[in-house]
């Protein structure tokens, strides 16, 4: 791919909405790949829990075997990758060490704050975030049906936020959760803001495997530092797998695809379909619970997820 990369600027809501059958397409493209990412936080648990690795170990393992994976697929073909790189060096970069950068965050509030908590708050800070961003660029406000979905999520994230209570053991370290949440939820808005511009010119199987080489190398010195462990036995490796081929490899390629034809600020609202499938699968597989609230916050965000949904069609 000779051709140069250029940021486009983000096309205004009326203007996405303009095309239908495409939108719908990505936005369920991009609602798959966050239910696969809903997976990643009972995973890490339970590597944890029977593993001695750290949530940067876990992180770096995850992003270096979706990079193994991809780059083998593309192995006849690194033309793209490498032209991508030369024409747009920096902004892939950043895309990759953003994915590196929230992943590792958002380990670690799984393990200090929980998977439902952490996943709540790192996810539903996203939107509101991209949505202020694209605000600020198009110089208007969203249109009133993405505008009242913005509205339910972040009175959702608000219920969970101060649902977070006393240290459990679900939670032992509820605030430094919260923090590395919120850190974890930056960095996604970020890095979906970027990866929409990148989405628009680069292949969505390019810009995965340029992620992930990328985000790997950089979580490989912190991952070092932190005592990064070598698991043996066929459980942890295989969640291990998982965690690279399903959740990273098949669920990047979705998102990107699904960027070339949707906002970033619809994006990351159907991708809060991720905390409910966390939360869901936190209380069924490995027993962890939330309060009230915080389900009641769930179904705000759920409520947003569908009006983007119902919004995209019309």
């Amino acid at each position: 791919m000779s051709r140069s990369f250029r940021s486009p600027s983000l096309p205004s809501l009326p203007t996405a909405r303009r095309r239908p059958a495409g939108l719908r397409v990505g936005l369920l493209s991009i609602t798959g790949a966050a239910a696969l990412w809903g997976t990643t936080g009972v995973a890490v648990q339970l590597l944890r829990q029977s593993t001695a690795l750290t949530p940067t170990g876990i992180g770096f393992y995850r992003l270096a075997i979706g990079a193994v994976v991809l780059v083998a697929l593309l192995a006849r073909r690194l033309g793209p990758v490498l032209a991508a790189l030369r024409s747009a060096p920096v902004v892939l970069v950043l895309v990759g060490a953003g994915l590196g950068a929230y992943q590792a965050l958002y380990f670690v509030a799984v393990a200090a704050g929980g998977v439902g908590v952490a996943t709540l708050v790192s996810l539903g800070l996203a939107p509101v975030l991209v949505f202020g961003w694209e605000t600020l660029r198009a110089r208007r406000l969203p249109e009133r049906g993405l505008l009242g979905a913005l509205v339910a999520g972040l009175v959702g994230l608000v219920l969970i936020t101060v649902s977070a209570g006393q240290p459990s053991a679900d939670a032992p370290r509820p605030l430094l959760g919260l923090l590395a949440a919120f850190g974890s939820g930056v960095g996604y808005a970020a890095s979906t803001v970027l990866s929409r511009h990148a989405a628009q010119r680069v292949a969505a199987l390019t810009l995965t495997t340029v992620s992930a080489v990328v985000g790997a190398l950089v979580l490989a010195p912190v991952a070092v530092l932190d005592g990064l462990g070598v698991p043996v036995r066929v459980a942890p490796v295989g969640l291990l797998v998982y965690l690279g081929v399903v959740t990273t490899a098949l669920a990047y390629v979705l998102f990107y695809a699904g960027l070339r034809t949707t906002t970033g600020g619809s994006a990351a609202l159907a991708t809060l379909v991720e905390p409910l499938t966390a939360v869901l699968l936190a209380g069924w597989l490995i027993g962890e619970t939330m309060p009230a609230p915080a389900f009641v916050g769930g179904a705000l965000l759920l409520g947003a997820v569908t009006v983007v949904h119902l919004r995209a069609g019309k």
